[in-house]
């Protein structure tokens, strides 16, 4: 991959707050549970935040490339700052395409400067994976909707400003088109929340959002009534390899500490990377590494060319978090008991990564959806042969 000035300069800008700022302070922001929203407005300020979404609402409108570049350089630093980066995208992509004119221009110029983050509600308690058979319900009374039920794994629960809420407003039986897309902001009455005591990613505080009859405007309904599944899965393609560069950064920079490590210590009076047995898992992880970054651009490289990428996003969705986590995995086991303290970041990485093997898509699922692109693709062209 060949980069341009622009995506250069960007990612010199990312790589630096990154180093100066985020990654001399990774373990400690791990004792607090909510992010530094000075950190945020200081991202936001710079242009970190957001790159990719359009120039009216004070974003630049890089591409999807450059806005990986970015995201890749703040999750070396810490890996979960950057799920900032990530949310703001996602979101800030579905506000500018789904959502009404003001609603738009009143968040996510928001998102873009830091002064606000916006979570996801899709999962619910009874199944994250089958996004079209959702339970929360949104009934509409006059000129507002009605929502009651519960969202739960949402990140940022109980910091976020407001949530894209994704509900049924159809019967249960019309599955995916019954189910709409809303903003409701997290102030409004009837509204409860919890952060769970997650193994990792502290600051991100993942939790359940309770909704009691919450009244919305029908102005906050995103597209039309029905079409909230479509507008997720588009974006879960993209969302989804900006999620593997995160892993892949963070087990990065525990495999570039890795090597320093090995070139210094020394054992049988020589360093450790004088003997093949050390180094050869280290380069087996670093080709790896190499290997899913460079598909996780060609899927961005696809997505910005406006061609399907959805294969490419559910390879990367598997193939980055668990190759991080193994990654790092190789880097304590290297390190061995210096390694294996709590005072190192390897262990904070390695429970940061391993919650995205979890979350947005286990690799079953990821596995599942490259397999029916395929298969579907297939059977296509069966169909055009059998046809001659």
């Amino acid at each position: 991959m060949i980069l341009n000035d622009d995506q250069l300069a960007i990612q010199a800008l990312a790589k630096r707050f990154s180093s100066e700022q985020l990654r001399p302070h990774y373990q400690k922001r791990e004792t607090s549970t909510v992010i530094d929203r000075e950190l945020c407005k200081s991202m936001g300020s710079l242009g970190l935040i957001g790159a990719d979404l359009p120039e009216i609402y004070g974003g630049m409108g890089l591409s999807g490339v450059s806005t990986g570049l970015i995201i890749e350089e703040i999750a070396y630093g810490d890996f979960n700052v950057s799920y900032v980066q990530l949310l703001a995208s996602l979101m800030g992509m579905i506000l500018h395409r789904n959502a009404r004119t003001e609603l738009a221009h009143q968040w996510v110029p928001k998102l873009i400067s830091g002064d606000a983050l916006v979570g996801l509600g899709l999962t619910e308690p009874r199944g994250g994976s089958d996004a079209a058979n959702l339970q929360v319900k949104a009934r509409k009374l006059g000129d507002e909707y009605i929502i009651s039920g519960e969202k739960t794994s949402i990140s940022f629960s109980e910091q976020a400003e407001a949530i894209v809420l994704f509900a049924r407003t159809g019967k249960h039986d019309e599955g995916a088109r019954g189910i709409s897309a809303f903003l409701v902001p997290l102030d409004l009455p009837g509204i409860q929340r919890t952060t769970f005591n997650d193994v990792g990613s502290k600051i991100v505080g993942r939790g359940s959002v309770f909704f009691d009859d919450v009244r919305i405007p029908e102005t906050n309904l995103l597209g039309n009534e029905g079409g909230g599944f479509s507008q997720v899965m588009q974006g879960f393609d993209y969302s989804r390899i900006l999620i593997a560069l995160q892993c892949i950064a963070a087990a990065q920079a525990s495999i570039d500490e890795t090597w320093e490590y090995v070139k210094e210590r020394e054992t049988f009076g020589a360093p450790l990377a004088q003997y093949q047995g050390v180094t050869f898992p280290i380069v087996e992880f670093e080709t790896l590494l190499s290997a899913c970054r460079q598909l996780c651009y060609h899927g961005l490289g696809l997505r910005d060319a406006n061609l399907p990428h959805t294969a490419e996003a559910a390879m990367v969705k598997w193939m980055g978090p668990k190759t991080a986590f193994d990654a790092i995995h190789q880097s304590i086991l290297t390190m061995g008991h210096y390694g294996w303290s709590m005072d190192h970041p390897h262990q904070q990485r390695l429970r940061d990564v391993m919650g995205l093997e979890i979350g947005d898509g286990t690799a079953q699922v990821m596995k599942l959806i490259v397999a029916r692109e395929r298969v579907g693709r297939m059977a296509l062209q069966y169909s055009k042969d059998k046809k001659k």
